[in-house]
């Protein structure tokens, strides 16, 4: 089961086009394929975890990589298993006596996918630090015969094929789950080449695995997408900074699900954001009024309405839920975001227009007609294919 993180289906189309992924090529012909929807929020936490629960994240409960935590007042990050609220199939697995490996580019994932899990866990952000005891596995870097990755390059994705490669070569697992970075989704556009060299890196992973009787399904945790003026430059709402020329709005808390520790490619600029208002306020709708008739803004829903809409846990989003269109990302402050660190035009997600995902097995499985699958169904198609 691969989860390409920021896989928008039309790198793979650029990239077949292309003929970089001869692999592909073929399976999209032989297999079977469709495009899927992720969750929204079309971010990793979220999707990583509805891919490996199977269910949406109302019953997992992971609803960002970052949220406001009301009982202690503070924002965290969402990567302690204590906000898991469903157990993970990988877990299931391997309970039943299947031999399981999870493999992940950054190591704050790693500790949410293999919660309770007997198995091999480890991330290649970590992989010179992994411990039988603790990853389930030891000497890591001797097996896959790779230096540690720096973690913003592609390599830190290719590390993780390549260890998959070699746990099942050496017959350590019956079942591996490998989540990638976005680090080259964010850099580059599908059909560049940047995009086409990581595409065609991953397609002979692909197929030295398919080699090893091995099958495999891919589908990405959420796409990506330009979020650029005409000039180039981010096309940014910064939320606080509008919500102070609200009456009623000037205290309000806004919180970006996107922030994690790696904002260098993507400045924790995202389509998605949740606003949490001052107690006192009962300026709700009229709040709500004055931020759908900004341009760029797609819905302003309230809590409820957010939570059902999308099958979010309504006890982990703000008063409101603010989701941004397809070029257009959500800040807060703009003195609170350091852009610095972008040398291309953002690319970013977390919005309805990131919705579209690839949902791809190298076998045959008995598609429905007009089913709109998601990327959570990902685990049925490869567990239960027809061979």
């Amino acid at each position: 089961m691969v989860c390409v993180d920021g896989c928008e289906p039309d790198y793979l189309a650029q990239a077949v086009s292309a003929g970089v992924m001869p692999w592909l090529k073929r399976v999209l012909k032989t297999g079977t394929h469709t495009i899927a929807h992720c969750v929204v929020p079309s971010f990793t936490n979220p999707n990583n975890l509805s891919i490996v629960t199977g269910v949406p994240p109302v019953q997992h409960g992971i609803c960002g990589n970052y949220l406001f935590d009301p009982e202690t007042q503070t924002e965290v990050m969402m990567n302690d298993p204590k906000w898991l609220k469903a157990p993970t199939i990988l877990k299931a697995l391997a309970d039943s006596g299947v031999r399981v490996g999870v493999v992940t580019a950054k190591d704050k994932l790693r500790r949410l996918l293999g919660y309770q899990m007997n198995g091999i866990c480890f991330s290649s952000e970590k992989a010179a630090e992994v411990t039988l005891e603790e990853n389930g596995i030891s000497d890591v870097l001797g097996m896959v015969k790779m230096p540690v990755p720096d973690v913003y390059s592609a390599q830190l994705s290719e590390f993780i094929f390549a260890a998959g490669v070699e746990l099942f070569s050496r017959n350590l697992i019956d079942v591996a789950y490998l989540s990638t970075t976005d680090y080259i989704q964010h850099k580059h556009a599908p059909g560049t080449a940047g995009a086409n060299a990581f595409y065609e890196m991953l397609d002979k992973y692909m197929a030295r695995l398919e080699a090893l009787n091995v099958t495999i399904a891919i589908t990405a945790d959420h796409g990506m997408n330009a979020k650029t003026a005409l000039d180039g430059s981010p096309n940014v709402i910064y939320l606080s900074d509008v919500l102070k020329t609200i009456p009623g709005a000037d205290r309000a808390r806004v919180i970006l699900p996107i922030t994690d520790p790696y904002v260098v490619h993507h400045g924790a600029l995202g389509s998605f954001a949740t606003v949490y208002l001052d107690k006192s306020t009962n300026q709700l709708a009229e709040i709500a009024r004055v931020l759908q008739s900004i341009q760029g803004i797609e819905v302003v829903l309230t809590r409820e309405e957010a939570a059902k809409r999308f099958e979010l846990p309504a006890d982990r989003l703000g008063d409101l839920v603010i989701v941004s269109e397809r070029f257009t990302v959500l800040g807060s402050e703009a003195s609170r975001h350091d852009l610095t660190g972008l040398d291309a035009p953002l690319r970013s997600h977390g919005g309805i227009s990131e919705q579209q995902v690839p949902l791809i097995l190298n076998h045959r499985y008995p598609k429905q007609a007009n089913h709109q699958y998601r990327n959570f169904d990902a685990f049925d198609w490869v567990l239960n294919h027809d061979l």
